[in-house]
């Protein structure tokens, strides 16, 4: 058997193998299913050298950090500066370390939204400015690839991630023993949905809207907690209260206008994401980094729970592993910390994996079919989807 990724399927789809490969002939493509995985383009190029396998965080059984490793230290955070704070998705404290550490020569390996390719991408920012790209949360799987290969491993990075693919990073810099020019930040992960509901989504939106130039996927449109309405002059006009859920906001631009879309208002993209309708199986079956399980020097997420529940300009939950994390946090500037046990933290932090719903298999095979979001096959699958997910709740409890 060959010493290399070539038995690997439904992985993460990090792009660390392809990132180590000295032959270059591993690439990381959407599988059938829309989500990120390696392929092998010549096996007779391969040297078994086995540095593919070593880096994959899928084909180990723990993160590379282990427990006896970790030392959690937990912050509420915030930007004091209100245009970061209202740009992010929530507190703005990503933002802040990403860009103290670049005024410290570090250069940032993070993630933006490419309008052109319909997908997020890693990409490399060396200032403040290049770095606004990369602020926001973004509900899709991210292409790593070229990102990764642009890193010079003798200068020194901020990394951020989500958890897998920032733990198959740790093993390749500890694999070249640079881990000292290295921080790495990853985030409260739920899942990554197939591309191909993203794909869909955007065609149904750009039906109404144009070619998309822009996407937020947590935007403040009408605040943090969607617990307020806006009037047509733009004041704010107090609303009915509702759950942390309805923060997410989908905020999409074209030249000539924008399309707005919430969760509390049934989008069919939150719907399928959130509902775990499409998520990858990886995430389901082999995630090992909910809640403090990480091999990253700093999280960062929402604080939800009830300690900030009346702010609507956003908290971040920011956590640090290791001590090289906790000094980063400690020389942060223009921020507030405020430290609170990492219980408080990480309320409504997911603890578990998600589970894909019983229609699935339904769900996923329409995703790649022909059909659009916006046709009256998919609400009768909808429909359908919803009933059989209350069966299935029903079934379980006896």
């Amino acid at each position: 058997m060959r010493n290399n990724i070539s038995h690997i399927k439904d992985c993460y789809g990090c792009g660390a193998c392809a990132t180590v490969c000295a032959k270059k002939i591993i690439e990381i493509k959407l599988n059938k299913n829309g989500f990120y995985e390696p392929q092998i383009t010549d096996i007779d190029k391969c040297t078994n050298c086995g540095l593919c396998t070593e880096v994959c965080a899928f084909s180990h059984g723990e993160p590379s950090l282990s427990k006896e490793e970790i030392t959690i230290n937990s912050w509420a955070a915030w930007s004091n500066d209100e245009r970061v704070q209202r740009k992010c998705s929530s507190g703005g404290i990503g933002y802040e370390i990403a860009k103290q550490l670049i005024e410290k020569d570090y250069k940032l390996c993070g993630c933006r939204y490419n309008a052109e390719t319909g997908r997020a991408e890693h990409y490399i920012a060396t200032t403040p400015e290049e770095a606004i790209a990369s602020i926001g949360s973004k509900y899709i799987q991210s292409y790593t690839v070229d990102g990764f290969k642009a890193i010079n491993r003798k200068e020194k990075y901020i990394v951020t991630g989500t958890p897998c693919q920032i733990d198959s990073f740790r093993r390749y810099i500890k694999k070249f023993r640079v881990e000292d020019n290295f921080v790495l930040l990853d985030f409260f992960c739920h899942c990554v949905p197939s591309m191909w509901a993203w794909n869909k989504y955007t065609k149904m939106v750009e039906k109404q809207t144009g070619k998309i130039t822009y996407a937020s996927w947590r935007n403040k449109f009408t605040g943090w907690h969607d617990s307020w309405a806006m009037s047509l002059d733009g004041e704010k006009t107090e609303g009915e209260k509702v759950n942390w859920h309805d923060s997410y906001n989908l905020l999409i631009k074209e030249k000539k206008g924008f399309y707005n879309s919430r969760l509390s208002q049934g989008d069919v993209f939150y719907n399928l994401f959130l509902g775990d309708y499409c998520c990858n199986p990886a995430c389901a079956k082999n995630c090992k980094y909910k809640y403090d399980s990480s091999s990253a020097d700093i999280r960062i997420g929402d604080l939800w729970g009830k300690t900030y529940a009346n702010n609507d300009k956003g908290v971040s939950a920011l956590i640090t592993f290791t001590q090289k994390g906790k000094e980063v946090v400690e020389q942060l500037k223009d921020v507030t910390l405020i430290e609170h046990p990492f219980e408080v933290v990480a309320e409504g932090q997911m603890k578990r994996n998600v589970h894909k719903k019983p229609t699935y298999g339904i769900v996923m095979r329409f995703l790649k079919s022909s059909y659009g979001l916006d046709t009256t096959l998919w609400k009768i699958l909808n429909f359908n989807n919803r009933v059989c997910t209350k069966l299935y709740r029903i079934l379980k409890r006896r």
